[in-house]
């Protein structure tokens, strides 16, 4: 199975390319706002209590009358309320240890055979998982060190060829990062900033889960 050839600097400048377009600006506004709630059924009305006849107060309907209180079928009540709930997370698989962590990327391709894609703060999650397990380096633009660690748009690539996510989501999930730095007051790209002198393993776990939380609140 092929993949896609993408470097950490292509990456970090698809993913600043996408963060400027005015749909990206459209989606990270109120970013910080949770989802509405499941809009109630047009036809499921909040059934009326039974007034029994010559009675002053409520008649509560007998063992076999309680289906007379709703205004829809049963079974469509059921369907509106399985909808409603939220989308099964996606089944966690562990990373290869760490002589995986050091093998190129293609001897990894099968993993991604029949896998669902996945929402950005959900691949920004295993790129977590990637720097917290196989380590973090801030060497200019390469994929990997000599010992497996990688930077943040390295650690994304990883997450995508391991299977967690289609690249398409790999650009998303870079313009949540960028996202996330520009509220932080960072102005250029996620590759300066993970190199900047100082810069630490912590700080850039940190930056990966401000930009998950960012995605996750957006729904994304």
């Amino acid at each position: 199975m092929a993949i896609p050839v993408l470097t950490p600097d292509e990456l970090d400048a698809q993913a600043s390319r996408l963060h400027d377009t005015e749909a990206w600006q459209q989606i990270v506004t109120g970013w910080e706002h949770t989802a509405h709630e499941p809009a109630r059924s047009p036809g499921l009305r909040t059934p009326k209590p039974t007034v029994s006849a010559g009675s002053e107060g409520l008649a509560h309907p007998g063992p076999g009358d309680w289906r007379s209180l709703l205004s829809v079928p049963v079974d469509r009540l059921i369907d509106d309320s399985l909808r409603s709930l939220p989308a099964a997370p996606p089944q966690e698989r562990p990373l290869p240890g760490r002589l995986g962590a050091v093998l190129p990327d293609r001897v990894h391709a099968w993993r991604r055979i029949g896998q669902a894609d996945l929402r950005p703060s959900t691949q920004l999650g295993y790129a977590r998982q990637i720097l917290a397990e196989w380590g973090w380096q801030n060497t200019p633009y390469r994929l990997r060190d000599a010992r497996g660690a990688r930077c943040v748009c390295g650690a994304l690539l990883s997450a995508h060829r391991l299977g967690y996510g289609s690249l398409d989501t790999v650009n998303r999930s870079g313009a949540w990062l960028i996202t996330e730095l520009r509220a932080q007051g960072w102005t250029g790209l996620i590759g300066p900033w993970n190199r900047h002198p100082g810069r630490t393993s912590a700080d850039a776990l940190a930056l990966i889960e401000g930009a998950a939380r960012r995605a996750a609140l957006a729904g994304h």
